[in-house]
């Protein structure tokens, strides 16, 4: 997943998935503003330095569908607080990921 040599985007990736998921089951205290800073700014690194060229499209593939599903959870899901956490901050991780590499990409069509 990660470009060759791109330590930081795999360590980044990593490490905002294991925030989430213990911001998410209330070991973090809960999404202050630090963690929602800090997730959106590991999900800025993982869309720049995380995904090469050929990964583009199955991650945004993948991406979008986890932030549809992340937000139409909170309907479905809403009764269980940790689940419902657990998705907000994914989705704060995922949403600037998947909005570099769609731009990213974007600009790589417009040069063809």
């Amino acid at each position: 997943m990660a470009k060759k040599g791109s330590q930081l985007g795999s360590w980044a990736f990593l490490i905002g998935l294991v925030i989430a998921v213990v911001v998410g089951l209330g070991l973090g205290g809960g999404l202050g503003t630090g963690i929602i800073i800090a997730l959106f700014v590991i999900g800025l690194i993982v869309g720049l330095l995380n995904i090469a060229d050929e990964e583009t499209t199955p991650f945004l593939m993948s991406g979008v569908v986890l932030v549809i599903v992340a937000s139409l959870s909170k309907d479905v899901l809403g009764t269980v607080e940790w689940i419902g956490n657990i998705f907000d901050a994914l989705l704060i991780l995922f949403v600037p990921a998947t909005a570099v590499v769609a731009v990213k990409n974007v600009f790589k069509l417009a040069r063809k």
